[in-house]
Order: structure tokens, then C-alpha cells, then sequence
């Protein structure tokens, strides 16, 4: 077990503390893993390892005044802030803003998940945000400290749609973009890569069809534009077919991630309302990925977002839930050993120290 709740700064309580809450709260030493953070709500956490030090890059959750709905409206997160560490189990160092929407030429609101890379000294930020018409682009912005800050770009990455970049670079040095999401994510409102404003709310309202897929598309050199139209990524099932519309405990949701271990490509990403992290194994960037299990058990709280990092020769999954505040909408980002087995399939992790802990039902 991981316990991590040193952070810079003096208070004791997260910014804008939520009233009492009426939700049972469970005791801390019912979950696996503590809070990174407590003196800020952190969630969707981006892992990076550079140069011997972990750096994670989350989104800024707040206590806005948005009603909470199914489409992620009250997810009003407006800046960045990056979180640092030497070693796993030591302090957290939290950053200044790094970026700020106001900062951003083409946004207006709502910078969600993002992630990082770095190529030739240079740090790039990659982050969702909704544009003036209110369609969800990706754009990217430079620093050269890990830290920020950053500088947006003045328009966002051409031919990008969606939520949730996650930039994987492989052993070669290409590197590639992942990402979409349903539901709030819009993806099913980008099937041909332009945004349709009255498109589905939800999904594309066919179980009986393969899922709506993630996105991928090779950067490039400068790692700032998309050297492709953006391509549909396949997860199959082990029987060589295409994971259905309707099969929720399986179908992509949003919250791409890409890992490499012994030669194989791992593709992870979060059902959603399921609330499971899974995962899907191939031999290329590109896929196709076969389902293999999940990562992760449904923690506290709605969403489920994650990353997975090598650090010190050992595998660690960060992830996120609600322990600090019992709100969907203010999280805080954890960390726990990720294991495989021999036969390169991963372990699932059960977010609660005791099996009694109610068995991860979200809420």
C-alpha cells in the first residue's frame, strides 16, 4: 500500500471545501491507497518519468456552480497545475498554474483531461477544451520546464476532436496520439471528424454494432500537428471479433492510455458507467488490441481515469476517486503497484484494503 498526503502549501482542508455531505463515508484505512494531494482536488492523472523523477499531470477539479448531469457539465475545470515527486512514497511537490484558459486563444471552458511529452529539451501539454461554439478540440502548448509554464499554441491541433490525448512515443521515436470519449465526450458527435452539434447525446444507439473506437494519429516531427486523419482504433474480443455497442462492461468509454511491456502494446481505457479500467493487448501502435481484463475494480466515485509508468523497475498505476470530498465532481489522485503475471496479462486491483469495503460500488 501506497500513502502519499504531503503537498506544498499550509491549509489543511482542499480549496473550496464541499458542505457536509450526507453520503456514508468510509474510514481511510478502508482504501488501498491514499491521496497524493489534500490541499487541491487533482483527478485524470497523466504520469510521466523523466530523468529519474515522476511527474504527473492532472486535471484541476472545482466546486462550481454547474448542476450535475450525465454529459460532465459540472466538470468546470479551468487550469493546470503539475504535481512532482522524486520517488514514490515521498512528498508531492504541487506547481504554480502551468496553463490557464484564459491563456488559450480558442477555448472557453472546460480543460479536462490532459497529458504530457517531451522531445529535444522541450515539454509539450496536450489538453481538451471546448471552443467558442462549445465542440471539444485538443490543442498544445510548450514549456521548457516539466513544470510550466506553458504557451498554447493559438489554435488547436488541426483535424482533433474529443477529450482524453494521451501521446505514447514508441521505441523508434514516433509518437502518437490517443484519444476520444463518448457521452460528454462527444465523440459520437465527430464520426467523420466534423462536429455535428445535434448529434447523439450518448453513444451512436446501436448494441448490436461495434463500438464507437478511440482515435489515433501519428504527431509529428515537432510534435505539434497530426502527420494523419485520425484513425479508429480496433478492440477485439478473443474470439477475433469487434467489441459491441452494447456490451458496457467492455466498450471503449474514454480515458485512453498506451503502455509497452515486453514488446506488446497496451491499450487501457475506462466503460464509463461500468466503471471498470480495461485493457487490450496488440502487436502495433495502431492495433488491432485484443480484450484481456481489467486493470482496476470500480473505485469510489463516477469516473475512472488513469495512467500506467515504470518507475524504479516496478509498474505503477496513478488513478483517482472521491475519498476526500464524497463528490463526483471534486477528486483526488492516488497511486498503487500495477503487477503482471508470467504470462504478460495484468493483475486487477481492487481500489479497498478489505474485500468488506462494499466491494468498490460506485457512486
Amino acid at each position: 500500500m501506497v500513502l502519499l498526503s504531503t503537498a506544498c502549501g499550509s491549509h489543511d482542508q482542499p480549496e473550496n471545501k464541499p458542505p457536509q455531505s450526507k453520503v456514508e463515508r468510509r474510514d481511510a484505512s478502508e482504501y488501498l491507497s491514499q491521496p497524493l494531494v489534500k490541499d487541491m482536488y487533482t483527478a485524470d492523472p497523466s504520469a510521466h518519468v523523466w530523468d529519474g523523477k515522476i511527474y504527473v499531470y492532472p486535471s484541476h477539479d472545482i466546486d462550481g456552480p454547474t448542476a450535475e448531469d450525465d454529459l460532465g457539465a459540472h466538470f468546470e475545470m479551468r487550469d493546470y497545475h503539475v504535481l512532482s515527486m522524486d520517488k514514490i512514497g515521498e512528498p508531492v511537490t504541487v506547481g504554480p498554474v502551468a496553463l490557464d484558459v484564459k491563456d488559450v486563444p480558442w477555448a472557453e471552458k472546460q480543460m479536462w483531461a490532459p497529458d504530457a511529452a517531451r522531445k529535444n529539451g522541450t515539454y509539450y501539454l496536450y489538453f481538451p477544451a471546448k471552443d467558442k461554439e462549445g465542440a471539444f478540440r485538443i490543442g498544445v502548448a510548450t514549456s521548457k520546464s516539466p513544470m510550466g509554464p506553458f504557451k498554447a499554441q493559438p489554435q488547436p491541433i488541426r483535424g482533433s476532436y474529443s477529450i482524453d490525448p494521451a501521446v505514447f512515443t514508441d521505441d523508434d521515436g514516433a509518437s502518437y496520439m490517443y484519444f476520444g470519449g463518448i457521452w460528454g465526450g462527444q465523440l459520437q458527435r465527430n464520426i467523420d471528424g466534423k462536429y455535428d452539434a445535434n448529434g447523439s447525446k450518448t453513444d451512436l444507439g446501436q448494441d448490436d454494432k461495434p463500438a464507437l473506437a478511440p482515435r489515433v494519429a501519428r504527431l509529428t516531427g515537432d510534435m505539434l500537428e497530426f502527420t494523419e486523419t485520425p484513425r479508429a482504433i480496433q478492440i477485439l474480443d478473443e474470439q477475433g471479433k469487434a467489441i459491441l455497442g452494447g456490451d458496457h462492461d467492455r466498450r471503449f468509454f474514454e480515458a485512453s492510455w498506451m503502455h509497452k511491456y515486453k514488446g506488446k502494446y497496451y491499450f487501457s481505457y475506462s466503460t464509463g458507467d461500468t466503471h471498470y479500467l480495461a485493457y487490450a493487448i496488440g502487436d502495433s501502435p495502431y492495433g488491432p488490441f485484443t480484450y484481456k481484463g481489467r486493470i482496476l475494480e470500480p473505485v469510489e466515485g463516477w469516473t475512472t481515469h488513469h495512467s500506467i509508468v515504470e518507475w524504479n523497475g516496478r509498474w505503477w498505476l496513478f488513478y483517482a476517486d472521491t475519498q476526500l470530498s464524497g463528490q463526483t465532481r471534486l477528486r483526488n489522485v492516488k497511486v498503487t503497484e500495477l503487477h503482471y503475471n508470467p504470462d504478460g496479462t495484468i493483475q486487477t486491483i481492487n481500489p479497498f484494503a478489505s474485500p468488506s469495503a462494499k466491494n468498490g460500488a460506485a457512486r
